[in-house]
């Protein structure tokens, strides 16, 4: 046995030609040449019984119960997952509504500029003098202008306005607070 470990031992003898890396097919072909003229070994092989285990007593796991507030916390979870994609839904739809608005806006706002300017020269005074004249007005004259005498003291009547009973104080509030809530939510 130890002069076959001797034998497939890389001996190093060998004449080294360029390189002197260890050859690790060297021991693989050195015992394919010793066993070169040799049949094939047979071996015999046992085939061993699958080993059968015999269990006793079964061990099973009681069914889990799923607690409420697991439950409960799930939905709540879930509720509020759904609330918060609402949300973004509302805000893009907003987002959408201020674009539309802003252009809007400013199509306004160059209409308001030339509306403005053609106010403006409808106005012209030498233009209003020449509509009256080819029209057929004329100032007035002093016997048609008529003066308000103011010299006399001023005089007011003042109504009492009655206090409102605690119910109907009640229903106004009430009527106030519903109108600013729906008008919250519109």
């Amino acid at each position: 046995m130890a002069s076959t470990a001797r034998e497939l031992r890389y001996t190093g003898s060998h004449a080294v030609n360029g390189s002197l890396a260890y050859d690790l097919d060297y021991e693989v072909r050195e015992r394919e040449l010793r066993h070169a003229g040799e049949l094939p070994r047979r071996r015999e092989t046992v085939r061993e019984e699958p080993k059968v285990r015999s269990v006793s007593k079964v061990q099973v796991r009681e069914r889990q119960h799923v607690s409420v507030f697991s439950i409960v916390g799930f939905a709540a979870v879930i509720g509020m997952a759904v609330l918060v994609l609402m949300s973004y839904v509302q805000l893009t739809v907003l987002s959408a509504d201020t674009v539309a608005l802003q252009s809007q806006l400013a199509a306004l706002e160059t209409e308001n500029v030339r509306l403005t300017t053609e106010y403006e020269q409808m106005f012209d005074m030498a233009a209003v003098k020449e509509a009256a004249a080819a029209a057929g007005m004329s100032k007035p004259s002093g016997s048609q202008v008529s003066y308000i005498d103011l010299s006399e003291g001023d005089s007011a009547e003042v109504y009492q306005k009655e206090d409102p009973s605690l119910f109907s104080r009640l229903l106004t509030s009430l009527n106030h607070g519903i109108y600013a809530v729906v008008e919250y939510f519109d």
